[in-house]
C-alpha cells in the first residue's frame, strides 16, 4: 500500500547510486546474491536475541534489494534477473519470520501464522503476474519491474516497518505477528476479489 509513496522518496537517491555501481561494473544480480546471504544472517542474529545486529542486516538487505534494481534498470532488465529478485526477496521475507520463531518457543505458533499469511500473499501475487503475463498486461505502480506488481494491503515498506518494531520490541512479537498475519489475510481476499474483476474477461 505504501510501496508507491515510498518508491517517489527513495528512487532518485537509489537511481543515483546505482548509476555510479553500473559505471564500475557492479552487475545487479551480483547485488540480488549478496543481498541473499547478508540476509540469511538474520536466522541466527534473532535466534540468539541479538537484534540490534539483526535490524542492521535487515536494513542492509533491503538497501541491496534497492540498489540491485537500480542498477538493472541503468543497464537492462532481465527475465532472470527479476526472477532471482523476487525469489531472494520471498527467502528473506520467509526466513526472518523463522529466526523470530527461533528466538523464543512461544513465538513459534505465531512464527507459523504470519508464514502462513505469507504464503497467501506471495502466492496471490506471484499468481496475478503469471496471468498477467499470459494476458500481456503491464503496470509501472511500482516502477518498470520485470514482472507484473499488483498492489495489496501489505508489500515491502510495510513489511520493513513490522520487521523494524519486532526488533524494536520483541516482546510484543506475538501482538505485531498477529496483526500483520491478519492485514496478510486481508490483502489475500483483496488480491483474489480484484483479480475476479480483473480476469472476468
Amino acid at each position: 500500500m505504501l510501496d508507491p509513496f515510498v518508491r517517489r522518496l527513495i528512487d532518485p537517491p537509489l537511481d543515483r547510486a546505482g548509476a555510479w555501481l553500473a559505471q564500475r561494473r557492479v552487475g545487479a544480480n551480483m547485488l540480488t546474491g549478496l543481498g541473499l546471504v547478508v540476509g540469511l544472517l538474520v536466522p541466527p542474529l534473532l535466534a540468539a536475541q541479538d537484534y540490534d545486529a539483526a535490524l542492521v542486516v535487515i536494513l542492509a538487505n533491503r538497501l541491496l534489494d534497492g540498489l540491485d534494481g537500480a542498477v538493472a534498470r541503468r543497464t537492462a532488465l532481465t527475465d532472470f534477473g527479476g526472477y532471482f529478485d523476487i525469489v531472494a526477496d520471498m527467502v528473506f521475507y520467509a526466513v526472518t519470520v523463522l529466526g523470530f520463531g527461533l528466538a523464543d518457543p512461544q513465538n513459534a505458533v505465531w512464527a507459523a501464522l504470519l508464514l502462513t499469511g505469507f504464503m497467501g500473499t506471495s502466492t496471490s501475487f506471484l499468481a496475478w503476474a503469471a496471468v498477467a503475463a499470459k494476458r500481456g498486461e503491464a503496470t509501472t505502480t511500482h516502477g518498470r519491474k520485470t514482472i507484473y506488481y499488483s498492489t495489496g494491503i501489505v508489500e515491502g515498506t510495510e513489511t520493513v516497518l513490522f520487521y523494524i518494531a519486532m526488533c524494536l520490541w520483541p516482546d510484543a512479537f506475538p501482538w505485531l505477528a498477529g496483526v500483520f498475519a491478519a492485514l496478510c489475510l486481508w490483502t489475500t481476499l483483496a488480491r483474489l476479489l480484484a483479480a475476479a474483476d480483473a480476469f472476468r474477461a
